[in-house]
């Protein structure tokens, strides 16, 4: 569990808070392995043992003042008696103390935890694809591909089913001599009922195959997939079902009825059930259908020209509820070019804690890759998550994919949580209060209760094992304390600034911002810069000449304070990025809603590679030369002559056009920059397309986007502003008008 603060040292005050300008909260990454120092937590198996306040209902740890028959909450300072069995681990000697009494980061299992409902409930990952068959065959061919790669991802033992969708729902059956496939039409006045039940149609024990024993027979199943035709168009059309078109897509009933199926409505509980769902263009038959004509994608958001589209419909919201209720996790990979109104669609892969993939063509998708990545990193299920804080401040907004409990406040129900996964916090002080040198210092809890699977190995020559390999099911309980230092100093704030914990609170108060109003929300991040930068002067004004009214050049560089310096760079990135470029030509609006689920979950170090690309310099393959600061064309004229960017998405090899002819062009396989790239594609969640350019003979335009700082503000309401340096000039004239 890494958490990243984005003050390391905490206002004493609302009004320091106030006037140092910056964001303040942390990033979670609750299932990392470690914490952001790499430490692994202290386990233990006695979780249900931990003693918890009788008034706030945090855990005990190692911050709190213990007794031999009481302790003292850390958090909100009540004090609670010591149950028999606590007082009893804790007063043994022989340094064998548990793990919440020689770490402030623990992960214990949760014996009995399940209950009735966990043990009735099959301890078998269930995963089922849903493909759109309104779709070409290059589109199906790809989709093959990539569950092909996820077949081999899949922990054996895992259960696999396979669905079909258009105007019609195709149920497979692989586990007989032959694929069989049953189908039932969706009426196009559904309400995302079918007129027979899908138990009906098939039962489940049939449609969910082990993937151990008919890992072929998916696969023979998956050549039998072909797209829908006009002969089939012209069969319903006999049926007397003239509304049907080439291209039409149930896909809302199907994932209604596909939810309902792994659900608990027919007696069936699974632990983990996770769809991937593949769309090859909108939704546009039966409920759940979206309007995706010119007409409402202009006219909806030409109501003002700084307007994001809203969602249509409340369907796949209501979705994602009883998706999470059944436990089920929805992957949505749209492989299209089409306007598809993936605003309407993302509600239910986000809250259901599943992940959202664009692509806009089949020729270079990397869907293979990132389904096989994506299905062989760790994970976790059924996750609850709760944040609390010391006293004197609060949650003033949570960040992330999750869904909020309706009971709860600061309750997260995460469906499914990887090692990558992050949420944030923004934090404010409560109604009167500060920390003072009387007070206790800052003190925040992160508990996180998740579910694993266990495997305990080939059990096939056990009595009535069956032929699978069998899992258990593991709950445990991850909880991490931390106490901060507080301070009245404004210069010990911006000394222990995190600038990439500051950006990720920002982006995500944009893409917020941005739905309602993203012409409010540039200027708004705008005026933050200014208001910082105004305070930063004022702050090392006072410092420099006790306030005095003398003349001072105004630092927009933030030149005293290097965890300051990138701010500025990052805000000028994300005016410039595709989230407030909606108007732009180049930008796609379903692109836009891409970014911001791909952003929206990304931890601090890999959110600022998305928005603030790294440029490294190379003197030859074989040998680095710089990592430099800025992105322009002055960089690129350096005396090295090759240059590696990364923008997490793309990896981009450039060449100069004076590069020498004898430097191998692409570098070879054994080389330094090349296992730089295997080692970044390694560590990154998403598969980054690289691409090599060559200066003397290949377009640039790929490789020069990405050189920010040479770019133009289109539609910022900065005048004439052209460039970072233009801008940093508008910047301090409006820090001017401040008084500063």
């Amino acid at each position: 569990m890494a958490v990243r603060a984005s003050l390391g040292c905490f206002p004493s005050d609302p009004a320091l808070h106030a006037s140092c300008g910056m964001p303040w909260g942390v990033a979670v990454t609750p299932f990392s392995a470690a914490d952001e120092r790499g430490s692994p937590p202290a386990s233990g198996d006695e979780g249900h043992l931990i003693p918890r306040c009788q008034s706030c209902f945090a855990y005990f740890s190692l911050l709190c003042p213990l007794d031999r028959w009481s302790w003292t909450c850390s958090l909100c300072g009540a004090d609670n008696d010591m149950p028999a069995d606590a007082a009893a681990r804790y007063a043994r000697d022989g340094g064998h103390d548990p793990p919440e009494m020689r770490s402030a980061f623990v992960d214990l299992l949760l014996q009995g935890e399940e209950g009735e409902a966990a043990a009735a409930a099959a301890p078998t990952p269930v995963y089922v694809a849903a493909i759109d068959l309104s779709s070409s065959e290059e589109f199906l061919e790809l989709v093959k591909s990539a569950l092909q790669a996820a077949l081999e991802a899949l922990p054996a033992g895992s259960l696999f089913g396979l669905l079909t969708f258009s105007n019609k729902i195709g149920l497979y059956d692989v586990q007989g001599p032959i694929p069989i496939v049953k189908n039932v039409f969706i009426p196009p006045d559904s309400d995302g009922a079918l007129p027979i039940d899908l138990e009906d149609i098939m039962p489940i024990c049939s449609f969910l195959a082990p993937i151990d024993s008919c890992k072929d027979r998916i696969t023979e199943a998956l050549e039998t997939i072909k797209p829908m035709s006009s002969w089939d168009v012209a069969a319903n059309t006999v049926e007397g079902q003239d509304h049907v078109l080439h291209h039409t897509r149930g896909f809302g009933v199907a994932l209604d009825v596909l939810v309902n199926y792994l659900g608990s409505e027919y007696g069936n509980t699974f632990e983990l059930a996770r769809i991937f769902a593949f769309l090859s263009g909108p939704p546009n038959y039966g409920a759940g259908q979206l309007d995706t004509s010119e007409g409402q994608n202009t006219g909806k958001a030409g109501e003002a020209d700084h307007m994001l589209l809203q969602e249509q419909t409340n369907f796949y919201r209501n979705l994602a509820t009883s998706a999470v209720q059944a436990g089920v996790c929805v992957d949505l990979f749209a492989i299209t070019n089409e306007y598809t109104d993936l605003a309407s669609l993302k509600v239910l892969s986000v809250e259901s804690g599943g992940s959202l993939f664009l692509y806009s063509s089949t020729d270079e998708s990397t869907l293979p890759q990132d389904i096989y990545k994506m299905l062989s990193r760790p994970y976790a299920f059924g996750c609850v998550m709760r944040l609390r804080t010391s006293s004197q401040f609060k949650i003033a907004d949570s960040y992330g994919h999750f869904f909020p409990d309706p009971q709860y406040m600061h309750v997260q129900h995460i469906n499914c949580c990887d090692s990558f996964a992050t949420y944030s916090y923004d934090f404010e002080f409560e109604k009167d209060s500060q920390f003072s040198r009387k007070s206790s210092p800052p003190i925040l809890q992160i508990a996180f209760k998740y579910t694993v699977l266990v495997h305990n190995g080939d059990t096939s020559d056990a009595p009535n094992s069956g032929s699978r390999t069998k899992y258990s099911l593991e709950r445990r309980l991850r909880v991490r304390t931390i106490q901060y230092n507080a301070t009245a100093n404004i210069w010990d704030l911006y000394d222990f600034v995190d600038p990439d914990v500051v950006l990720t609170i920002l982006v995500h108060q944009v893409i917020l911002s941005s739905i309602s109003d993203f012409l409010e929300t540039r200027l708004w991040l705008q005026d933050w810069l200014v208001a910082v930068i105004a305070q930063y002067n004022k702050a090392y004004k006072n410092v420099t000449s006790g306030g005095g009214t003398g003349m001072y050049a105004i630092d927009v560089n933030f030149s005293h304070c290097s965890q300051l310096q990138p701010l500025s760079r990052f805000v000028f990135a994300v005016l410039l990025s595709s989230l407030l470029q909606l108007n732009s030509e180049r930008t796609h609006p379903d692109y836009v809603t891409y970014l911001q689920c791909l952003f929206s979950a990304l931890e601090p170090a890999s959110l600022r590679q998305a928005i603030w690309p790294t440029l490294i310099s190379y003197s030859s393959p074989d040998v680095e030369a710089e990592v430099h600061q800025s992105l322009s064309r002055t960089v690129v004229t350096s005396e090295s002559p090759i240059f590696l960017l990364d923008a997490y998405k793309d990896l981009l090899v450039y060449y100069l056009p004076t590069a020498s002819s004898e430097i191998p062009f692409p570098p070879p396989r054994d080389c330094l920059l090349r296992s730089t790239i295997d080692r970044l594609k390694q560590e990154r969640n998403i598969t980054p397309k690289l691409v090599f350019i060559h200066g003397a003979r290949d377009d640039t335009t790929e490789f020069e986007k990405y050189l920010l700082e040479d770019q133009t503000l289109d539609g910022s309401q900065l005048s004439s502003s052209t460039g970072f340096s233009s801008f940093l000039d508008e910047v301090r004239s409006k820090v001017a008008e401040h008084g500063i």
